[in-house]
């Protein structure tokens, strides 16, 4: 294991950025191209944060230390590890070479209430639980934070825990959930609907429990395969990740033995560069990503006529017609591999600058179509038909404005429209981005994006 204990000075900046809160108040002041296809370079893919946050909560699996790399330095990481030192977990930051890493070990005396504060800011918090149940034999949270997108019940979480002999209390908005005597056991469960983290929460919680478990109509998500990839090489017992049906074998503590994790590229991340390129790009080059997560993006860019070039770890947009020229589609939502839920606000910009009409049926939250006041504000035509559709008619000139970034995904998809306008824009509410993506706007500098952070005095 080569990990070294140094850190480089682009990190300690990037490190430092993680400590902003909600009360920091920053913003970008984007000039947009106005059309123009300008941009051009290599931008490379951070790790994948929804792939970070789930190994950060396997530490509790393991009797020994956890080592992680290629971390991405954003504000939801920063979160959940001051969530893990709440909890007792020693957590210490390297470098390598495959990025930002860290070293967490959670040998010592360990605590099983959740921070309420830090728990209710980060809706991924709730991935703890499956494992400090299984380590500890009770957890105790509050109902999880994160992205106002709409509902997000936990009823999946706790009749899981349920299934696998977990008593469930909730009193004055804490969940208290206490495993039986001897700890939890192997059972068999049914997701209603396949959900990435609940899937991720409870495989972790069935690996120390006793007996086997079968987790049926599970989420595909590459990250979820990622994962239990890892877990088996430390002795983990998992079979089917990345198909419907996971079988976990229940074990003892599993052992890292100097084993690092290194997390997978960030699809949505790949995917909305290539969104970006589509739409600006003379010749864009994005390295790092893993073309064969983003073919749903692919196919139905190629299907408007984007030439996508795809190579081994690289997508490229060269030489593309002015997006006038490309052809309208429709997009419906839907789990892994279908279109990402994550991109639907990226490709509802894409289909702004687009000649047709597009129907976008957004299946999986309510609330994800919050952003669309804001492209309407600067010249799209977007007609709402209800919470979970609307339909986009192009090409219509976008203009420079004032914009709120509403959540994490909608805010690049803002970036991206303010990027593409004439004019300047101005976008408040930076910190959602930044929950996302990592030094954001450094990265657009280097491919010709003209942004400024301006921090609020």
């Amino acid at each position: 294991m080569a990990i070294s204990p140094r850190i480089t000075s682009s990190q300690q900046k990037a490190s430092s950025a993680l400590n902003s809160s909600p009360e920091v108040r920053e913003h970008f002041i984007i000039k947009g191209l106005g059309g123009k296809r300008q941009l051009k370079g290599t931008i490379a893919v951070r790790g994948a944060k929804n792939a970070a946050l789930k190994i950060l909560a396997a530490p509790f699996l393991f009797s020994d230390t956890l080592y992680v790399e290629n971390i991405p330095q954003i504000e939801d990481i920063e979160r959940l590890l001051d969530i893990l030192k709440a909890l007792g977990v020693s957590v210490s930051s390297h470098s390598s070479k495959y990025g930002f890493a860290l070293a967490l070990d959670a040998t010592g005396t360990l605590q099983n209430k959740l921070p309420r504060v830090l728990a209710k800011r980060l809706r991924a918090s709730i991935v703890l639980t499956g494992p400090i149940l299984a380590r500890t034999g009770r957890v105790l949270f509050p109902h999880p934070g994160g992205c106002l997108i709409g509902a997000r019940p936990i009823d999946i979480f706790l009749d899981g825990f349920k299934k696998l002999g977990a008593s469930v209390k909730e009193k004055n908005g804490w969940y208290d959930i206490t495993a039986p005597r001897g700890g939890l056991h192997g059972a068999t469960i049914r997701f209603v609907n396949p959900s990435v983290t609940a899937t991720e929460t409870l495989m972790m919680a069935a690996v120390l429990a006793k007996g086997k478990t079968v987790l049926k109509n599970v989420a595909l998500e590459p990250e979820i395969e990622a994962l239990a990839d890892f877990l088996n090489q430390c002795g983990a017992r998992i079979q089917g990740a990345g198909t419907t049906t996971i079988e976990i074998m229940g074990t003892p503590l599993l052992r890292a033995s100097g084993k690092v994790y290194k997390t997978p590229p960030d699809r949505i991340e790949a995917g909305s560069f290539l969104i970006l390129g589509a739409l600006a790009a003379k010749d864009l080059r994005i390295t790092g990503c893993e073309p064969s997560h983003v073919e749903a993006l692919i196919d139905v860019l190629e299907l408007a006529g984007v030439n996508v070039e795809v190579g081994d770890g690289t997508l490229r947009v060269k030489n593309n017609s002015h997006p006038k020229h490309f052809k309208s589609f429709d997009i419906k939502t839907h789990e892994y591999p279908g279109f990402p839920t994550d991109l639907q606000a990226p490709i509802v910009t894409f289909l702004t600058q687009v000649s047709g009409q597009a129907l976008v049926f957004e299946t999986i939250f309510e609330g994800r179509l919050s952003y669309v006041p804001e492209l309407v504000r600067m010249g799209a035509d977007i007609q709402v038909c209800d919470p979970h559709r609307v339909i986009v008619r192009g090409p219509t000139a976008l203009s420079g404005h004032e914009l709120e970034s509403p959540d994490l995904r909608a805010g690049l998809a803002c970036l991206i429209a303010a990027i593409v306008a004439k004019g300047e824009s101005v976008i408040h509410n930076v910190y959602t981005i930044d929950r996302g993506y990592e030094q954001i706007e450094e990265r657009l500098l280097g491919i010709g994006v003209d942004i400024k952070r301006i921090t609020n005095s």
